[in-house]
């Protein structure tokens, strides 16, 4: 079985709207952490200079928030009330597991450019793999996007989807739909200006909002896309970590290619 990693990582040397800080310690300062921490909390008195070359555990501290790197976004990210169901998004905690380890299919949307992708972008799409989407399956789509990662263009230019073509992956059975983009909408620059353009409401994140009428998730910022041998027939892991009552979870998909006995 091959694993390709399909994840971008959290790295404080990107370019982020919300800045990551990442705070090291290292083996020194993690003794004298303990060692001060045994003392403090325990009345334990050790001298770091005990222990081998004066060193313990490294540790590092990240500050991001839950949409940074590859990550799952929950049903509660899109709004505080549905229209399915008793009426309550669902946080990131309480989605069922089995959604988050199922048959995968890729759509190559690299040649849309920048903007909003329609039902027919998806149709001709799943015409050239020749593939139909069965219920539970993964939807990614591959916009070439993360090639732009850890730069601001990273948040402007991609493709994103358009209401109707959210709708339309949905009515298959689809429940989670990926991108290597940072958002499964369009670029900001791209919904203002449509919205300015025409004053219709239902441009502006039309894929999110789609949330409040129908449970889904997204994983928004894949990575290595382009590395995937075939365009379905693998299977992908994108459990995301269990963060109590929140609207996202970061993730560590990987695609598996091949036997998975």
């Amino acid at each position: 079985m091959q694993l390709i990693d399909l994840s971008t990582p959290v790295d404080a040397r990107f370019w982020e709207p919300e800045p990551v800080r990442h705070e090291p310690m290292t083996p020194r300062q993690g003794a004298e952490h303990m060692t001060g921490a045994m003392r403090e909390h325990f009345g334990l008195d050790l001298s770091v200079d005990e222990l081998p070359d004066g060193e313990f555990l490294n540790n590092d501290t990240f500050t991001l928030t839950a949409h940074t790197g590859t990550h799952v976004d929950a049903p509660a990210h899109y709004g505080s009330k549905t229209e399915y169901g008793g009426g309550v998004p669902r946080t990131i905690d309480e989605l069922p597991l089995d959604w988050f380890l199922r048959p995968a299919f890729v759509l190559d949307l690299t040649a849309i450019g920048s903007g909003a992708a329609s039902v027919g972008d998806l149709a001709s799409a799943l015409d050239r793999i020749d593939y139909e989407p069965q219920p539970y399956d993964i939807a990614l789509l591959w916009t070439g996007a993360s090639a732009r990662a850890g730069t601001q263009e990273y948040f402007t230019k991609f493709v994103g989807l358009d209401g109707p073509a959210t709708d339309y992956l949905l009515d298959f059975g689809v429940r989670v739909i990926g991108t290597d983009a940072f958002s499964l909408d369009a670029p900001f620059p791209h919904i203002i200006s449509e919205y300015q353009r025409t004053g219709d409401r239902s441009v502006l994140w039309p894929a999110h909002f789609t949330g409040r009428r129908r449970e889904f998730c997204q994983i928004e910022r894949l990575a290595n896309l382009e590395a995937l041998p075939v365009a379905h027939g693998f299977q992908v892991s994108c459990l995301p970590v269990k963060l109590a009552g929140a609207g996202a979870g970061w993730t560590r998909a990987v695609a598996m290619i091949g036997d998975l006995s």
